[in-house]
């Protein structure tokens, strides 16, 4: 059997008046969906174990069959994996965005958590300069993907809290600045970041061009590297990932999986969806199972752009999950689980812990469990909860 899951990340919402009370997902067009819904079992996965963070590192560790409450530790030691950046077990990796921070009055403001949405070219210039002005023989600073990257602490703390950027968007940061253990490090490099990026030449171009300066780091999602069971050895499979994430590749590695390169995967609503279910077909051939994820929804839903929302799940579903539909028939048995990893509300631009959609559909299903269409109140209605670590081995079942 092969065995798919195609992920909108951040998907799930809330009613809204300007949309006739419904939400993204019931006013986007979303044919595809819809008929797995009509066919498949739908119901609701709560993906967020009670006293975790409501970030795409826990639900996705769900959605890929782990229990996050016996193998999460943080968000950032995902990515590194990815990044290929080795850890010791004493140290302590962290989420680096480039963010754009804004005086206002006694206050600075957290005005874009993106910087703009920074190019990769871009932001590897400022984040080599960080590495030469603030790097040393403890700190070390590895470049990413666009606004994402990396900040290393051999034999640090990880002790303190951190607030992810994206939760206060608009917001003054003083409240929300590292606290704890070990905070004064981070803050402290937080501050010298922005006095090497003030005058940096890419800020200078940006500015000119009416662009957004990345003007500070924003360190968050610490953690030091998790043990997690290969695909092989829990599930006796092989399989492969597919995304332009480095957290959701890093959760491939762990999990002993391929990755597969997307030319034109962005992470944003600019992503290459057909070329990542063309992708996701081809490799089906030789792997039993394959992750698809696909981050626009989110990126929109923290710009608190509803309009970009909608086309990024209607972009979606016709080019990723419409794609795939038609082209894993020609494997017989099949079995498809598509459903967002969160809810990312655009009213709050940042994620909850409510339960999510999902529906699983199988190859040559005609019954359904009474869904008409694909959605947050449909898979209420249906009465079926499940546990989101569990999801992967009902697909399997």
């Amino acid at each position: 059997m092969k065995v798919i899951i195609l992920l909108g990340d951040g998907m799930s919402d809330i009613a809204y008046n300007e949309l006739g009370n419904k939400s993204p997902l019931q006013y986007a067009a979303t044919p595809n969906m819809d008929f797995m819904a009509q066919h498949g079992q739908v119901g609701l996965a709560h993906t967020v174990p009670a006293g975790l963070p409501p970030g795409s590192d826990v639900a996705n560790l769900s959605v890929f069959g782990y229990d996050p409450r016996t193998c999460y530790t943080g968000r950032s030691p995902l990515e590194a994996i990815s990044m290929g950046v080795d850890l010791g077990p004493d140290d302590v990796a962290f989420r680096m965005n480039l963010v754009t921070l804004k005086p206002q009055g006694s206050s600075i403001y957290m005005q874009d958590f993106s910087a703009g949405h920074i190019s990769t070219a871009e932001a590897r210039e400022l984040v080599d300069t960080l590495q030469k002005e603030l790097g040393n023989s403890e700190i070390e600073f590895h470049s990413g993907v666009g606004y994402r990257h990396l900040m290393v602490w051999r034999g640090g703390k990880d002790g303190m809290r951190t607030t992810p950027p994206h939760d206060i968007s608009g917001k003054a940061i003083l409240d929300s600045l590292p606290r704890g253990d070990g905070a004064e490090v981070l803050n402290n490099i937080m501050n010298h970041s922005q006095m090497v990026l003030h005058n940096h030449p890419i800020n200078v171009k940006r500015k000119e061009e009416g662009n957004q300066p990345a003007n500070s780091v924003w360190l968050w999602g610490h953690g030091k590297t998790p043990r997690i069971e290969t695909y092989r050895e829990k599930y006796g499979l092989t399989g492969a990932v597919i995304s332009a994430v480095d957290l959701i590749k890093g959760i491939g590695i762990c999990a002993g999986l391929d990755i597969i390169h997307v030319e034109g995967a962005t992470g944003y609503i600019d992503t290459n969806y057909l070329g990542k279910g063309q992708a996701a077909l081809a490799a089906l051939e030789d792997h039993d199972f394959v992750y698809v994820h696909v981050e626009a929804p989110d990126e929109a839903s923290h710009e608190g752009i509803m309009q970009h929302k909608l086309q990024a799940i209607a972009d979606f579903d016709r080019q990723v999950v419409g794609t795939v539909l038609e082209g894993i028939r020609k494997f017989g048995d099949y079995a498809i689980l598509c459903m967002p990893d969160h809810p990312t509300p655009v009213k709050l631009m940042t994620h909850t812990s409510d339960p999510v959609p999902f529906v699983i559909y199988r190859g040559g299903a005609e019954e359904g469990n009474g869904a008409v269409s694909y959605d947050e109140f449909q898979a209420k209605g249906t009465g079926l909860v499940v546990e989101g670590h569990l999801l992967l081995s009902q697909l399997l079942s």
